[in-house]
């Protein structure tokens, strides 16, 4: 599959509805909290503004970057073993699709995968100081936090694997961590806002659910009937879009 803008979009895309959905939003205050070691009216107040958003930017870089680092690693390890079974890309390329359908199905309720229901969390009761610490924290958010990123997550590692290249593979990853990281930042930046727009999204979780997993049927079909190549070569042929070479 060429690493195009489409990959790109579904990548980011994907790390977006990671950061929505119900496993990680509602926690995103507890995460800033716990990374910046400040109290909730620390983050919120007015004094020392300066001192507390340096806390919050730093240590929140450093918390994106723990994740992102375990992630982009995953996809160069998914890739590898794609290339490993480079005779048989078509054949892993279909059950690819059909298991991002299943995701997608999970997802959105229709079905119930067992191994998917049980949570896996790393729980670290004392964060160790500084940057270091918040990146080991980020590093345990992506290493455990399933199962409501594990389905998103596992969909881009399918499509990572049938790249034929671990640099497209970190690469893919990278832009999915940037979208799951992107508004994580931004909430811990603008903190009050994000709880007052939290308590809107929350009504609408459910859609949120859905349009989760029909992003991901679709981009299981895709994958399943390569559809994607056609797309892209599509948008290239016209002039249309971007593309990244790595």
């Amino acid at each position: 599959m060429d690493y195009s803008h489409i990959s790109i979009f579904v990548a980011f895309s994907a790390g977006f509805l990671s950061f929505v959905s119900p496993c990680v939003l509602p926690l995103v205050p507890s995460f800033v909290t716990y990374i910046t070691g400040l109290t909730f009216e620390d983050i919120t107040s007015a004094k020392e503004k300066t001192r507390v958003r340096y806390i919050t930017i730093t240590n929140s870089l450093a918390f994106i970057g723990g994740f992102s680092f375990v992630f982009i690693l995953l996809g160069a390890s998914a890739t590898f073993i794609g290339e490993a079974f480079l005779a048989y890309q078509d054949i892993i390329q279909k059950i690819g699709g059909i298991l991002i359908v299943l995701f997608g199905l999970y997802i959105m309720g229709v079905i119930k995968l067992n191994f998917l229901s049980s949570e896996k969390k790393f729980h670290i009761e004392n964060k160790p100081a500084g940057f270091i610490g918040s990146f080991l924290v980020g590093m345990a958010f992506a290493a455990g936090w399933t199962p409501c990123v594990g389905p998103i997550l596992g969909t881009i590692l399918l499509y990572a694997s049938t790249t034929g290249s671990v640099a497209k593979g970190m690469g893919l990853l990278a832009v999915y961590s940037l979208g799951l990281g992107l508004p994580f930042f931004i909430s811990a930046l603008a903190i009050n806002t994000f709880i007052a727009t939290f308590k809107v999204i929350t009504r609408y979780m459910r859609w949120i659910n859905i349009l989760s997993g029909a992003f991901l049927i679709l981009v299981g079909i895709m994958i399943f009937t390569d559809s994607l190549t056609f797309i892209t070569a599509w948008f290239q042929k016209h002039g249309i879009g971007w593309s990244v070479e790595l």
